[in-house]
């Protein structure tokens, strides 16, 4: 069969994608930047598209052309510069269904438990409206409900996991008896195989048959990590806040925090379905965890993964200070190009490179321009420290280390490149 996978470059829809590839299907991957993933998935036709733009039936009438199914494995937790939830997860898919009344694919809809103290969310309602809108169309579908998605990858909430199993000596948790019940990403991979053979239909909750507290999915994950065992402290919410209230803040600019409100909001009452018609057997956590056992990479990604907010924050901190400070006493900074340049030259290097501080200490903060702001700040630094060295030599020896103190900056913005891919 011909098959559309809509979020093929993400967590769940990859692993769709290379299931139904194996199937012997013929598939096509939509995705916002496909180019890494034809590298890595060549047997599959990337198509880049953006969801949050295609909210009209003809967005969607060329992409539908001969295709018998089409799977929607896309979606967001909240809206932000990176996110709009009600053009991608509601709008986008009523054009879809519009689109679809001619050919009549099968759809199948990887959504989410949307009764609940969270329903009322963005998240849920968006993802609410699709459903009941795809159920009243008349079009072939089927709607999976996953839980909590562990897998040999990981993102959003079990990225998170893995970074709070990682703590040192002890395991610090909000809503630490919430009820989580989880399932492979191999195991939504199966469903979606099922159903596209036309074994499965209907409205479907993907889940092992277990019910674990938060705090024992992540001592869980702390010993497949091979880390010995930590108590763990049970955060009342109010003290989570402000850690929300930040995430929230960087959500507006870009970044895609599992610390955000809606996903606080759903911890609070845990990730636990009624079972109205389960679906087919499911892999306990342990199990997963097992099948795919950690290496030092995951060690590491479980400790950089909180440390790597830390490091955006720091280089912005740096950047903005070193740009900010000189401003307070423009004409004694400007001093040290004075053996060089006259002094109306000197002021307005000085302007200029107290400028440029100031936008890259910015712009870092903005995930769409993250990283071509790292990598100005290499540019910046490397220049410096040219500048330096042939202008004054002698700031080498400095005691206050104006040179050197530029060394370990450039390896934090190394640090900051190397970890600033979230898929």
């Amino acid at each position: 069969m011909n098959i559309l996978i809509l979020g093929a470059t993400g967590f769940i829809g990859s692993v769709v994608a290379a299931r139904l590839a194996a199937d012997g299907h013929a598939v096509t991957g939509l995705g916002r930047n496909p180019a890494r993933a034809n590298l890595k998935q060549p047997d599959i036709n990337w198509r880049r598209a953006d969801l949050s733009r295609m909210t009209k039936p003809e967005d969607w009438e060329k992409l539908l052309n001969d295709q018998h199914v089409v799977v929607n494995c896309a979606g967001a937790l909240q809206d932000g510069l990176s996110d709009d939830l009600a053009a991608t997860q509601a709008d986008a898919m009523l054009a879809l269904y519009a689109a679809a009344k001619r050919s009549r694919p099968l759809i199948i809809q990887i959504s989410a438990r949307t009764a609940g103290a969270a329903g009322d969310l963005p998240f849920l309602a968006t993802k609410r409206r699709a459903d009941e809108a795809l159920a009243a169309s008349g079009l072939p579908h089927l709607i999976l409900r996953p839980a909590l998605v562990l897998g040999r990858n990981a993102h959003g909430g079990s990225s998170l996991i893995r970074a709070l199993a990682a703590f040192p000596l002890a395991l610090p948790l909000t809503h630490a008896q919430s009820p989580v019940e989880t399932l492979s990403v191999d195991g939504v991979a199966e469903a979606v195989s099922q159903a596209v053979a036309g074994d499965l239909h209907g409205d479907i909750v993907l889940a092992a048959d277990e019910v674990l507290t938060l705090a024992d999915l992540v001592r869980l994950h702390r010993q497949w990590l091979g880390l010995p065992p930590a108590r763990v402290f049970s955060l009342a919410p109010w003290l989570a806040r402000p850690v929300t209230w930040l995430a929230d803040g960087a959500g507006l600019l870009g970044w895609r925090s599992p610390l955000r409100s809606t996903a606080m909001t759903v911890m609070s009452e845990g990730v636990k379905s009624a079972k109205a018609e389960s679906g087919p057997a499911a892999t306990s956590a342990a199990a997963t965890l097992s099948a795919n056992p950690s290496g030092v990479q995951d060690l590491w990604f479980a400790r950089l993964y909180l440390l790597k907010p830390l490091v955006i924050a720091g280089l912005s901190a740096f950047w903005l200070l070193s740009g900010l400070i000189p401003l307070l006493a423009v004409q004694k900074a400007s001093a040290h190009f004075l053996p060089f340049m006259p002094a109306a030259a000197a002021m307005a290097l000085t302007l200029v490179t107290c400028l440029i501080d100031i936008a890259l200490g910015a712009a870092v903060l903005v995930r769409p321009l993250a990283g071509r702001a790292l990598l100005g700040m290499l540019a910046v630094s490397l220049a410096y420290l040219t500048g330096g060295t042939l202008l004054e030599p002698a700031l080498w020896l400095d005691p206050l280390g104006p040179l050197v103190k530029v060394l370990p900056s450039i390896l934090l913005t190394l640090t900051a490149l190397a970890t600033l891919d979230e898929r």
